[in-house]
């Protein structure tokens, strides 16, 4: 029996779909952002005058790390991740995410694929995440 959920202290999701959902030993990560909480955004700020900077090193750190907190809620880890997908909005991003990539895995890690997109949901969004982990159904879950 699968179970879906979302996770309290994260983004809320744009839509109807949960954070992640558990199939047996398999968890399914919904593509996650660097959005916040408050719905604020990790690597991303606007001067007075509305121009943007967007961080792509930043963002990428954000995206793991809010992974990894909806894996910890499902009784997993990243080094329980089988599969990434990444989204990114601008391929010249790619080395600066790939350079943060590399502080978390090495090849021993994930499969990953990256594909570029047109845009995500939010135009400050450079970058999401979705991904599959696998982890024994015996750790603690809700």
């Amino acid at each position: 029996m699968a179970e879906a959920f979302s996770v309290e202290g994260r983004a809320t999701p744009r839509g109807r779909f949960p954070h992640v959902k558990r199939a047996g030993d398999f968890i399914f990560v919904s593509g996650t952002s660097s959005r916040r909480p408050d719905n604020s955004i990790a690597g991303a700020s606007a001067d007075a005058m509305g121009a943007t900077d967007l961080d792509i090193r930043v963002q990428t750190r954000a995206v793991i790390e809010n992974v990894r907190e909806i894996l910890s809620a499902a009784g997993a880890e990243l080094t329980d991740l089988v599969q990434v997908t990444v989204y990114l909005v601008n391929m010249n991003d790619f080395a600066g995410y790939n350079e943060v990539w590399a502080e978390h895995f090495d090849e021993t890690g994930p499969t990953r694929t990256t594909v570029a997109v047109h845009q995500l949901p939010h135009p400050h969004l450079l970058i999401e995440m979705q991904a599959i982990a696998c982890a024994a159904h015996s750790r603690e879950t809700p």
